[in-house]
Formats: structure tokens, C-alpha cells, sequence
């Protein structure tokens, strides 16, 4: 079984955390995942943990403090974008003053959106990687996947002046070469537990039910801002998981006050509320 792995001493809680982490069977590998509240306890063992991590930045205001240990808290993240969709989808965020995570695809995406990528990270976003070309990495060796990531890396950063900490495996697919080259490029992996399936129907109802009936507390949502069905299903999302108690954060916002360590794999548990 693969099991997570840091190149530095890792203190005691991070012992603890990765004793208590989840298994998850992956790209024919094992491979250790941590839930949000696996990080949040790990760092409040630790005796760490500010709360400026923790801090749910609603785009366009002012940074207001939020406590995921204690408030009912959920993670809206996009895949596979910018695309032409993607302006007016930060309309309703900023409207709504909710913040995202966006996982951002280098070719044909980033390289071709420049001024969009500048929006979503200038408008408190989260800025994330989703590889080069969406191939499957454990399909690749190590320098493959090195290229793949790092060639994303360097297009974010020169466009929003800061390379991103986050990485989504394409297809949720990781193993223990993927693990060691994300964490020698200070990425660490996120993965869902609540998905629409959006592309595979353009039914903006379809994908709302989906996910309105997987949602829960520490949950991240997987959804693709190019595909036609999804944006216009987004404001129904987030009217109805607020009306619900939800509060609106990105991945880092959800694990603070832990920090998230480059190569382990974040992976919310679902539980019923």
C-alpha cells in the first residue's frame, strides 16, 4: 500500500493525521487520503493553525472568519476551465458572495483566458491545477507528470504573479509516482465527494438535484464551468444549500486551520446530516 510521504521530519499530529486517514484504491495503487476534518484536527493538536487559513474570503469583500469545525461548510469547485462560461459564472459568485476553488487546465484553457484567470484569482478565488492536457497521469511516468503539472504551474504564475498549492488528479486518479511529483512541486491533491456528472447531460435541473441530494457538511462539490448545463445551474445550487445552513469556502478555507501538504490526498468523507 502507497502511503503518503514528506521529505521533511513530520511532527507528531502529522504521525497521527496520516494514521487516521482514509484508503482510498486508486490508478490500481492504494493511497492514503485525509478528510477537511482530519487536516483541522491535525493542526489543532499541533497547537498551530491561525485563523487567517480559515478566513472565507467572499469575492470583492472583505476577508470574515469562519470556523468549518463548528459551521456547516462546503467546498464549490470547477474543473477543466476558463471557458467561455466562466465570466459570466463569476457574476454569480461575486453576486452571491460565494467563494470557489477553480482547478484550471493549461492548453487551450488558461493559455487561452489569460484576463479570465487574472479575474478569478484577483476576485478571491482559489487558483488550482488540473494539468497541462487532462491526460490520465498514472498513465505516465514521472517526468511526464512533472511536465504536465509544471507546465500549468507556470502559466498560472505568470499570470496571477503566484504559483498554485492545489492540484486535481484528472478523473480523481492518483498513485505513488503522481504523490512524489506533487510533492516535489509543492502541489498537494484534492478530490470530491459530491459530483453532478455534468458532462455527461447538459439538464441544468439534472445536475442541480444531483447535487443538491449528495450535499453535506465538509463536502466538495466537482463541477465543470464548460459545459452548457452547468453555470446556469449554480445560482439554484447555492440559493438552496444556503437556505439549507451552508457556508460557502474554498478547499483552504475548509481545511484551516490545517494547511494543506504538498503531495497528500484530500478527500471528504460524506456523513449524513
Amino acid at each position: 500500500m502507497f502511503r503518503t510521504k514528506q521529505g521533511r521530519r513530520r511532527g507528531p499530529a502529522l504521525a497521527l493525521l496520516a494514521a487516521a486517514s482514509l484508503v482510498l484504491a486508486l490508478g490500481g495503487c492504494s493511497v492514503d487520503t485525509v478528510t477537511p476534518g482530519q487536516a483541522r484536527g491535525e493542526a489543532g493538536s499541533d497547537g498551530g493553525g491561525a485563523a487567517t487559513d480559515g478566513r472565507a474570503a467572499s469575492p470583492g469583500r472583505a476577508a470574515a472568519p469562519v470556523d468549518c469545525a463548528k459551521a456547516k461548510c462546503i467546498a464549490l469547485t470547477f474543473d477543466a476551465g476558463p471557458g467561455k462560461d466562466t465570466p459570466h459564472l463569476l457574476d454569480v459568485l461575486k453576486e452571491k458572495q460565494v467563494p470557489a476553488t477553480f482547478f484550471l487546465l493549461g492548453s487551450k484553457h488558461v493559455e487561452r483566458y489569460p484576463q479570465v484567470v487574472k479575474r478569478i484569482a484577483d476576485e478571491g478565488h482559489e487558483v488550482a491545477n488540473h494539468t497541462w492536457s487532462h491526460r490520465i497521469l498514472t498513465d505516465l511516468d514521472a517526468d511526464e507528470v512533472r511536465d504536465e503539472l509544471s507546465r500549468t504551474q507556470e502559466a498560472i504564475a505568470k499570470i496571477t504573479g503566484r504559483k498554485p498549492t492545489l492540484m486535481r488528479p484528472p478523473q480523481g486518479r492518483t498513485d505513488g509516482t503522481v504523490s512524489d511529483v506533487s510533492r516535489e512541486l509543492g502541489l498537494s491533491q484534492v478530490l470530491w465527494s459530491i459530483t453532478a456528472k455534468d458532462y455527461s447531460t447538459e439538464d441544468t435541473a439534472l445536475i442541480r438535484r444531483r447535487v443538491l441530494e449528495q450535499a453535506h457538511g465538509d463536502g466538495i462539490i466537482l463541477l465543470h464551468d464548460i459545459y452548457d448545463g452547468t453555470v446556469p445551474a449554480v445560482p439554484g445550487i447555492i440559493d438552496e444549500l444556503k437556505r439549507r445552513g451552508y457556508t460557502f469556502v474554498t478547499v483552504p478555507q475548509l481545511l484551516a486551520p490545517g494547511k494543506a501538504e504538498p503531495g497528500v490526498v484530500y478527500r471528504p468523507e460524506k456523513e449524513d446530516d
